[in-house]
């Protein structure tokens, strides 16, 4: 038996794709193989708002699935629509990596040290809008490309090509996608959360299959007696549960508020014992107003984080979140 498994061609993709079909392979016995596929978002330019959203880089994944040209498909969680796509499910959210933001700046500058008027690159509105409010005096530029593209304008750090750019003073990227390419070397600081929220999902994989392939689930728990293919056993084998409700509740608040990447909105989930704790902050694109709110649910079931992530969508609607923010909602 061989599993075809979709990914985009980015070294990042290609990267964590093979370390997952790796693991898929481990535990179910049967071997993979990868089908490249180019997705909208790799080959138009401009900034990701203006693209029309994360779901540029995922559509095309999605049709190959229900197209039969690959047999899972693996995501970023975070490039994800919350809206899912009959036919297809998710089959598998592994153990999430640090789902944190780091500056990668020039001579190991942090956050603090950046001089006044530093250019700090970012494509994510998210993101921009929290270094605004940390740091009002910076000029955060908006950047698109690969993780090699956006580090190489950033003078002097490990790996860049000699003729790299190095135009800015600093960049702004994911722990996790730095950690899975080994190139956490060029990290300055990493920001916690109380600095920086990460975007919903951010740090975790989506593994998404069509429906008849998927694990039979009641309520985020697999169900007992159920008969199960090799390659849904597999996808069983692989999820983690407590990173399944996480993002379950991260992405539930982000529906509701109808945000997508053109809303600066970061949240972030945590279970700590018998409670899943989920912080959320909701920004203005300039990061002049920003609302920052946390709730907490003993509901540790798919159904209890979702409820979690709506609840608090409501609370930062009722304090008029969306009257300075891009909300749908």
């Amino acid at each position: 038996m061989s599993v075809r498994i979709g990914t985009r061609g980015s070294a990042l993709a290609l990267t964590q794709t093979q370390q997952t079909a790796e693991i898929l392979a481990a535990v179910g016995g049967f071997e993979t193989e990868l089908v490249r596929i180019k997705t909208e978002g790799d080959v138009r330019t401009g900034s990701l708002a203006q693209l029309g959203g994360t779901g540029v880089f995922v559509a095309a994944l999605r049709e190959a699935l229900l197209a039969d040209r690959c047999d899972v498909a693996i995501h970023s969680l975070k490039d994800l629509p919350t809206a899912g796509t009959p036919g297809l499910a998710l089959g598998a959210i592994p153990v999430r990596a640090d789902a944190r933001d780091v500056l990668c700046a020039r001579d190991g500058l942090t956050l603090a040290q950046l001089p006044p008027g530093a250019k700090v690159g970012t494509g994510s509105p998210r993101r921009a809008a929290q270094l605004r409010a940390a740091r009002p005096d910076l000029d955060v530029v908006d950047i698109r490309g690969n993780v090699d593209t956006r580090l190489g304008r950033v003078p002097g750090l490990p790996g860049n090509a000699p003729d790299a750019p190095g135009d800015l003073d600093a960049v702004v990227l994911a722990a996790a996608g730095l950690a899975r390419l080994g190139r956490t070397d060029v990290v300055s600081e990493f920001f916690e959360p109380e600095v920086m929220l990460p975007a919903p999902g951010q740090g975790a994989l989506a593994v998404e299959c069509r429906v008849e392939d998927a694990p039979v689930r009641d309520n985020g728990i697999l169900a007992e007696g159920a008969v199960q293919g090799v390659l849904a056993q597999a996808l069983a084998a692989i999820d983690d549960a407590d990173t399944r409700l996480a993002v379950s509740a991260e992405r539930a608040l982000l529906a509701r508020l109808e945000a997508g990447c053109a809303a600066p909105v970061g949240a972030l989930a945590r279970r700590k014992g018998s409670l899943l704790y989920l912080d959320a902050v909701v920004c203005s694109l300039d990061g002049k107003q920003s609302l920052r709110l946390s709730r907490a649910t003993d509901g540790l079931t798919e159904v209890g984080a979702h409820l979690l992530g709506i609840e608090l969508a409501e609370e930062f609607l009722a304090q008029g979140a969306a009257d300075f923010a891009d909300l749908g909602a």
